[in-house]
């Protein structure tokens, strides 16, 4: 047990090596090798746990004990540090005991995934188009860092001091917004390639696209099957990036068309300054037109961009305020949209993950019903016409069934444990009826009754429920109590 305690607590730093990083091809070889190694040592664990196992069901069969609530050895996996909620999954709960043969299925797993790298990392090497356009992409920017740039840059105050200036800026001001539909394009690629591609490497692609030098890495697969992969140490689902192609659509957009309004008074100013200088002398003058600024991307938080009014003089221009107020509002109200659906995501993620490899104890169905339902009540509230609309009504559905299946699992759980403990109370009953009057006929037949009543309960506790186990190992032990007072 001592040798496997020490290779158990090396778990940590071989399931954080079972992953794929995908940016620089060159490197790829030598991760295969690294996972090859990482799965040598998890077979090497499984090995030692199965050997454990054959011991203590040989220690089991040679003492004859009452039924006993641990039967197989366990263990703690070490904790790994904050883990990400997207692959919590993956290295399981570390500040839960385990037991042998749960953590064997757990290997299980983790030897097939590295498998999966690898078949994956040996399709990436045999397309060369593939190698080249990755190694293409990490030339450039990613899209969330590239935008930013370009919001920024649009922050800058325009300055109205002499005609060559203006122009300048406005030269500028254009050359940005090109950027922005540049990156639009890009981002309906990415969109495109990722929602309606087949094949996996083409998915890769699309992602590859969207991450850009800062590269990416596949981590895990979620409760869906839903590739979870990394970048710059964010986490994702694919259909998370998806969601945040809808996002900076709907925020280029708005600096489209705000940049568009700007630069039309921009232009109109200008025009005022030459009409200004052909009727009489320059007179200095120090004019600032405050650019729209956008907040830093908040994944779950849209704020629009404002705008100021240009003032030249008693000169104002009103006209494009009340669209644009109506843009931002809608814009806002995608944002909003969005974040509802990204947080039902993540709930119902949690809840996925909390059930999974049942039984579980009533709290555990409860937080998980609990889960759901809030995602629920999130989904719903997403009004209709936004970009996440029909995929917010598919969850909905999706939602509603898991939920309604989690309450009726609550129900056979609180049923179950209600007749043990009912079935506990009975026996106890019957033990001090006995034991108070043992040469009663009356008594005794009054605790066979209870021990018949709490037989019959711990017989009605389904095998899927967490106290099937106490009441198999508790029943032998009624029976032969009732038997003996027959």
């Amino acid at each position: 047990m001592a040798n496997l305690e020490i290779l158990v607590s090396e778990l940590p730093t071989l399931i954080q090596s079972l992953k794929l990083t995908i940016g620089d091809s060159n490197q790829i070889m030598e991760q295969i090798i690294l996972i090859n190694n990482a799965q040598e040592q998890l077979r090497n664990i499984k090995k030692l746990i199965a050997q454990e196992l054959k011991f203590d069901r040989v220690k089991n069969s040679a003492i004859a004990t009452l039924p006993r609530i641990g039967t197989v050895a366990s263990l703690f996996i070490p904790s790994v540090g904050l883990v990400d909620p997207a692959i919590a999954e993956k290295f399981g709960h570390s500040k839960t005991k385990i037991s042998l043969t749960e953590l064997q299925s757990k290997i299980d797993g983790w030897i097939e995934w590295g498998y999966f790298l690898q078949a994956i990392a040996t399709d990436i090497l045999s397309d060369v188009p593939f190698v080249n356009q990755l190694n293409s992409d990490i030339n450039y920017l990613s899209i969330r860092t590239k935008f930013q740039i370009i919001a920024e840059n649009l922050q800058n105050n325009l300055i109205f001091e002499d005609i060559n200036i203006l122009e300048h800026q406005l030269q500028r001001l254009s050359n940005y917004q090109n950027e922005l539909l540049e990156l639009q394009q890009k981002l309906n690629y990415v969109f495109n390639t990722i929602k309606n591609s087949r094949n996996l490497l083409n998915i890769l692609l699309g992602v590859s696209a969207f991450c850009g030098k800062s590269g990416f890495a596949l981590e895990w697969l979620d409760d869906d099957h839903e590739l979870i992969i990394s970048s710059n140490g964010k986490f994702q689902e694919l259909t998370d990036i998806l969601n945040d192609c809808d996002y900076f659509q709907e925020q280029i957009a708005a600096l489209i068309i705000q940049g568009d309004t700007l630069r039309e008074q921009a232009e109109q100013a200008l025009k005022k300054i030459e009409q200004e200088s052909n009727k009489k002398p320059i007179i200095s003058q120090h004019i600032e037109i405050v650019a729209f600024s956008t907040q830093k991307i908040v994944r779950s938080v849209f704020v629009a961009s404002s705008i100021l009014i240009l003032g030249f003089g008693s000169w104002k221009i009103r006209e494009h305020l009340s669209l644009t107020q109506e843009g931002s509002a809608a814009i806002a109200e995608v944002g909003v949209a969005i974040a509802k659906f990204k947080s039902a995501q993540k709930l119902g993620m949690e809840a996925a993950s909390l059930v999974q490899k049942p039984p579980h104890p009533l709290k555990v169905w409860q937080q998980a019903e609990n889960k759901w339902y809030q995602a629920i009540i999130l989904l719903d509230s997403i009004p209709n016409q936004t970009s996440v609309s029909d995929r917010a009504k598919k969850k909905l559905a999706y939602y509603q069934i898991n939920y309604k299946s989690i309450s009726q699992r609550v129900l056979v759980e609180k049923q179950a444990l209600a007749n043990l403990e009912l079935a506990q109370k009975l026996a106890t009953e019957a033990n001090l009826f006995v034991k108070n009057s043992p040469h009663s006929l009356l008594i005794r037949q009054q605790a066979k009754e209870k021990w018949k009543q709490a037989i019959n309960l711990l017989e009605a506790i389904p095998e899927s429920t967490s106290v099937s186990i106490q009441a198999k190992e508790t029943l032998p032990i009624y029976k032969t109590n009732y038997a003996a007072i027959r």
